[in-house]
């Protein structure tokens, strides 16, 4: 909400004060009524006609000296009377219209948060609006801030009622999705797979919606045995993104929920705007289990879509894409199991035909012809060996038949078979000559039969 200076025309560009989304009176001993200022608020330069206008007001108060109601309303009244007619923009959750009544009252509501103010408009100001203006609309209102001191009551008195364009919403939401994207909310690394076949399914949408029933009818279809955990909220208007962020969040902590979606029918652009309000944007970001965007149909496509881990066309798709479908995983494993057994039986098959074939050759279909090739070629080389042996005995025995014969006809003895003796001394050393002896020497005469002793008796002639 924008207080600003009222000096100038609506379209002149003023300084802004950003209220707190509530606001309080405090005063203490030497303190004054001051504005209690939230998270949010900023204060400009804030001028009423001539010089600068002061936060603290000399007010003394105690104990003992409080100060009356109605001085404090007056207080409050005469510090919001300074302040000058402002632009403010929100989105319209209710409108009270009293036939004859001149006055038109509205409640417009910051659609990002949970901040309303009331706003009352003359009915002139509010039917010069064509189309008129209806529940949900987005609008743009100046107006002059107003503090009703009898009850204490703050509102907006509309001096100017203008509708936010269609144009105007779609450039707004471009750059806003410009800017998200430049933080890297909407990058493809972030997006978490989702579960094959998710034990529990958190649903988001609306209250009897025909997105729910899709979803519901159509994922049981699929998978019969799938559980949901459905989050019925307003998935349009203004209460819409705090409904849906408050059962995402509830869904997010649910420790047995594997995926979440989020699904709601078609619709206009204004019908789908909460689904691309950036609160709702960044809560999504920061989920820890999967979401489908289930948004819609094919050709809506709000910044949900992006920052989801899963976009589906319809809430038909979404249920299509998180279960399996029952009859086509039976068929996959139907087929899985033929493919395994004709794997197996070829594995067999040809398993088999190797044996086959190892058992056709020679050394397993007759193991013991080897042997006995090898038995018959010892065989062989046996007889050859004893043929090669014997003829080489023959050979050499009628080689030392030959030699023997030549042996013994070069022998002594065949000299001593004619007669011939072989004189020996003593000591073995044959006598050649007759002069080699002397009388009564011991000789041994050496003859073909034998051997005879003699003893030399006297000198003989010599021949």
């Amino acid at each position: 909400m924008v207080f600003a200076d009222a000096v100038g025309a609506p379209e002149r560009e003023s300084r802004s004060l950003h209220l707190p989304h509530t606001f309080s009176l405090a005063c203490g001993t030497g303190a004054v009524p001051r504005l209690n200022r939230g998270r949010n608020a900023r204060v400009s330069d804030l001028r009423v006609g001539v010089g600068r206008y002061r936060w603290r007001m000399a007010l003394q108060t105690s104990f003992e000296n409080p100060v009356p109601v109605s001085t404090l309303a007056t207080m409050v009244g005469d510090w919001i009377d300074r302040l000058g007619a402002i632009w403010v923009e929100g989105q319209i959750t209710q409108i009270s219209r009293r036939p004859g009544a001149g006055m038109v009252f509205l409640t417009l509501r910051d659609p990002s948060h949970d901040v309303s103010v009331s706003v009352t408009c003359y009915r002139s100001v509010f039917e010069k609006v064509v189309p008129a203006p209806s529940e949900g609309a987005r609008v743009v209102v100046w107006a002059k801030p107003n503090f009703y001191r009898p009850r204490g009551q703050f509102s907006l008195l509309a001096q100017e009622l203008r509708p936010v364009g269609i144009g105007e919403l779609l450039a707004r939401l471009e750059e806003l999705k410009r800017r998200l994207a430049a933080e890297g909310l909407f990058d493809a690394a972030l997006k978490k797979p989702l579960p094959f076949l998710p034990h529990l399914i958190g649903l988001i949408c609306g209250r009897a919606s025909a997105a729910e029933k899709d979803v519901l009818e159509n994922a049981q279809r699929r998978w019969p045995g799938v559980r949901f955990e459905v989050r019925e909220t307003a998935v349009q208007g203004a209460g819409a993104v705090a409904g849906v962020t408050a059962a995402l969040a509830e869904l997010d902590a649910h420790p047995e929920v594997d995926v979440i979606v989020i699904a709601r029918g078609g619709g206009s652009v204004e019908d789908l705007l909460p689904f691309s309000d950036e609160q709702l944007i960044r809560a999504v970001a920061a989920c820890r289990t999967p979401v489908v965007s289930a948004i819609g149909h094919e050709p809506d496509s709000p910044l949900l879509d992006l920052v989801a881990d899963l976009r589906a066309s319809t809430p038909t798709d979404a249920a299509k894409r998180i279960v399996p479908d029952v009859h086509e995983e039976m068929e996959r494993v139907a087929q899985a199991r033929r493919r395994l057994w004709g794997t197996i039986n070829q594995l067999l098959d040809r398993e088999r035909r190797a044996l086959d074939g190892f058992r056709s050759r020679p050394v397993l279909a007759a193991p013991y012809g080897m042997i006995d090739q090898r038995a018959q070629e010892v065989a062989a080389l046996r007889d050859r060996a004893y043929r090669c042996a014997r003829h080489k005995v023959t050979q050499d025995g009628e080689v030392l038949t030959q030699t023997l014969a030549r042996v013994r006809a070069l022998s002594p003895l065949a000299t001593l078979e004619r007669g011939y003796a072989v004189v020996q001394r003593a000591g073995g050393a044959v006598v050649r000559k007759p002069e080699e002896v002397e009388p009564g020497d011991a000789l041994t005469l050496r003859l073909a039969g034998g051997s005879l002793n003699a003893t030399v008796a006297d000198e003989a002639g010599a021949d």
